[in-house]
């Protein structure tokens, strides 16, 4: 019988990212150099996106706020720019491109990749730490951005190389078998290093007097299947080191249902109808994307979280009797869920909407009270206001409340993924 091929995965991931990024524009060594990406403009608590290695040596902490950072530290402090990351992030992927095929890589975010390294040690006839370290290397070479990887013998093995054990190694560079993880992780501490497992899954485990991966693998598969459900699987699986999922599983994958999110952190607390004002403009520019891309939803959902420290915050959905994507119809339904679930008297912090259950814009429907001419006469006007978005930017048409001194919707519009795009 022909033996399996042994596999050899990388994952590799930008340290520092958006900080690094910044101090290779300015020609300054991001492991040497003291700097925060922040918009101080949103007061002193605001959220760090990124600090850079020099300042995590000194014990300062990715994404805290302003005010944590220690006074006698002296670092400088920049406004992000998400176009220039996309812009850096592209050219890395067209590095891995020069050596690997695009099907043998996955963009797991802007900063880390997972690559499918097997075939290639061969071609360029280099061992799997030489190879990683070839791309390293030439992204730091081309670029001036940091890089750490981890190699493993499966795709959860490479991911707990990179988070764990290639940050106590001198070229940052980690690697793992089933069995060096056995040796070497099973009983390392806290669970929550490892991916995939949360605070809460952590917690629950905890109250099985489970502390480690050598417990979830000693640990009786009934008592872990009571608890987990299907989920103990997965636990069980990675427990021991084993993964079955391959690159192209990945690729393959489709989603069984689709949904698109939008969230935002307000630059200070908000009263009950600033933030709904918030929330209009959100679920309206939400709209206008669905319409962009074809997609209609009769399932929609909110989610709030208040600024006052005293719990958590609420969500509420509500089905439609209509599928559309017209905000006329849609912005009727997040402002009742919006009435029904936030409490007047608490200061809100953060905002968002989830539109679920997409379906393609053929399944459009509506109920036999509907006006089909003002629909129609709606769905014009939108792609008008589309068409004169797109050819002159989103702030070239507003709506009145986006002029609203709470309104965030223009400043918005100059962002991506809710961070200053660096233009405008």
């Amino acid at each position: 019988m022909e033996q399996k091929k042994q596999r050899v995965y990388f994952v590799i991931d930008m340290k520092s990212f958006f900080a690094s990024v910044e101090c290779a524009e300015r020609g300054l060594d991001a492991m040497t150099t003291k700097l925060v990406v922040a918009d101080e403009s949103r007061t002193e608590g605001t959220i760090c996106l990124a600090v850079s290695p020099a300042l995590k040596a000194l014990g300062v902490k990715n994404r805290c706020r302003l005010f944590e950072i220690p006074k006698n530290i002296d670092y400088m402090i920049v406004p992000p720019r998400m176009k220039k990351y996309i812009e850096y992030a592209s050219e890395i992927y067209g590095i891995y491109l020069k050596y690997i095929d695009k099907n043998d890589i996955h963009v797991y975010s802007i900063d880390e990749c997972i690559i499918d390294a097997t075939d290639y040690l061969k071609i360029y006839n280099l061992r799997a730490k030489e190879f990683a370290q070839k791309l390293i290397h030439e992204i730091w070479n081309t670029l001036g951005i940091p890089a750490s990887a981890g190699i493993g013998t499966n795709m959860y093995l490479a991911k707990i190389a990179l988070d764990i054990t290639a940050k106590h190694s001198p070229d940052k560079i980690g690697w793992l078998n089933e069995e060096k993880f056995i040796k070497k992780l099973w009983n390392h501490r806290p669970l929550t290093d490892f991916w995939q497992i949360s605070h809460g899954i952590s917690s629950r485990l905890e109250r099985m007097a489970i502390y480690d991966m050598e417990g979830i693998a000693s640990a009786p598969e009934e008592l872990l299947y009571k608890e987990f459900g299907i989920n103990a699987e997965l636990l069980i699986d990675h427990a021991w080191g084993r993964e079955s999922c391959l690159m192209s599983d990945i690729k393959s994958y489709k989603s069984k249902s689709k949904s698109i999110s939008s969230s935002q952190i307000l630059p200070c607390n908000y009263n009950f109808d600033d933030a709904k004002l918030v929330m209009r403009e959100m679920v309206q520019n939400g709209c206008y994307d669905l319409f962009r891309q074809g997609y209609v939803t009769n399932h929609v959902q909110l989610h709030i979280a208040y600024g006052d420290n005293k719990g958590a915050g609420v969500k509420g959905h509500k089905r439609m009797s209509q599928t559309t994507n017209l905000h006329s119809i849609i912005g009727e339904y997040t402002d009742k869920i919006y009435d029904e679930i936030v409490d007047k008297r608490r200061p809100v912090r953060r905002v968002g909407y989830t539109f679920a259950d997409l379906q393609d814009e053929r399944h459009e429907m509506y109920d036999m009270f509907a006006d089909l001419n003002k629909i129609e006469k709606e769905k014009q006007l939108v792609k008008s206001i589309i068409s004169l978005q797109d050819k002159y930017g989103k702030n070239s048409i507003l709506k009145g409340h986006d002029l609203e001194e709470k309104a965030t919707q223009r400043e918005r519009n100059l962002s991506i993924g809710g961070h200053k795009s660096g233009e405008g």
